[in-house]
């Protein structure tokens, strides 16, 4: 696919993961495009991610970094079978493969997170919740944050798409009391009177790039970042590029529970008051270190450097410690299932051979 000058004529295919979500954000990408630029043609590809979509039972947080969610695509991008990438911008990694970028950001639905209570259920919030009430949940940010004000809550991983989860949760006999969920994804799918109530800093911080849709493509496509620069909303975009800075400096590639609250007062034609707080928790939600940064920003470089300050305070007053725990922890945990699974393999083997002699 060229980029040349004849190639107004290029039909260019939006890809994104296979599931319902993925799907309806593909949608909403795919009708600003057209909107944007009638003369050219888009069309729609799915793709099932091996990794993220199909291990639905082994905790996100000893899954690795955010690139299961998005390394599939980022192949058929880079061997030119998609030209653009659909994705939810917070599940996609801080530090970009080589050739590829994020070169627009559509405008923000919710960031928020959302309590999402068992059908039939009288309780309003987390408060209302009953004493050892499991949460269901595969975010380690969420789980160590409401650790934190709610310690006699308990917390179990639930997987799976929107739909499947919904469905564990309202099961009679299902272990789940209540969800946490991004919001703009209930919302998205048409499930928003399954929110019981949103959950709002310092109660909860948001993860970096939750409710926004990137579009990636790659770095050398002329046509694809003109055609991007059109359907960006610049504020989400600025905002959203400071939370990733501020992740990319903290995180190191994995899943970290780093919160975030951001807003970008708009204080002319693309100028504006950045504000950025945020935080790191420790797993069991002990100990947590925030810093807010408000600063005056021209541009989406000056506004990933409000991100980069943001970390570099975080890390400085106990951020640090806090994450080299964390990634100590699962270092550890994810031995041990390597372990565990070995143990399997050999006891597999082990007893065929036991029947046999007898």
């Amino acid at each position: 696919m060229s980029s040349s000058a004849d190639s107004s004529q290029r039909g260019l295919v939006l890809a994104s993961r296979a599931s319902k979500l993925a799907r309806i954000q593909t949608d909403l990408a795919l009708h600003a495009f057209q909107s944007a630029h009638a003369s050219h043609n888009f069309s729609a590809s799915y793709i099932t991610s091996e990794e993220g979509d199909k291990n639905k039972t082994q905790a996100l947080y000893l899954l690795g970094g955010k690139s299961l969610w998005t390394k599939e695509l980022e192949v058929a991008l880079k061997e030119k079978a998609a030209d653009i990438l659909v994705h939810s911008l917070k599940d996609v990694p801080t530090v970009m493969p080589e050739g590829c970028e994020i070169a627009a950001v559509l405008e923000r639905a919710s960031p928020l997170d959302a309590l999402v209570v068992k059908t039939g259920k009288p309780w309003k919030s987390l408060e209302d919740l009953p004493d050892g009430s499991v949460i269901g949940t595969g975010s380690i940010r969420r789980v160590a944050q409401l650790k934190r004000h709610y310690p006699r809550l308990h917390f179990m991983d639930a997987r799976g798409n929107l739909d499947t989860r919904l469905n564990k949760l309202d099961a009679p006999e299902g272990p789940y009391a209540a969800l946490v969920l991004a919001k703009a994804g209930l919302v998205r799918s048409g499930l928003e009177h399954r929110v019981t109530c949103d959950l709002v800093a310092p109660q909860l911080y948001h993860a970096v790039g939750q409710g926004a849709i990137g579009i990636e493509i790659r770095s050398d496509d002329a046509l694809a970042r003109q055609l991007c620069t059109i359907v960006t909303h610049w504020p989400t975009h600025w905002v959203t590029a400071a939370e990733r800075a501020m992740l990319r400096v903290l995180e190191g590639g994995c899943s970290v529970p780093v919160g975030v609250t951001s807003n970008l007062e708009i204080q002319g034609e693309r100028s504006g008051t950045l504000t950025l707080h945020g935080s790191v928790t420790s797993i069991g939600g002990e100990v947590q270190v925030d810093y807010r940064m408000e600063r005056a920003v021209e541009s989406l470089e000056e506004a990933e450097k409000v991100g980069i300050a943001v970390a570099e305070k975080l890390a400085e007053i106990g951020g640090k410690e806090i994450l080299d725990e964390v990634n100590a922890d699962r270092a550890k945990r994810i031995g041990e299932d390597k372990s565990a699974e070995e143990k399997k393999k050999l006891e597999a083997m082990i007893e065929p051979a036991a029947q046999a002699q007898k």
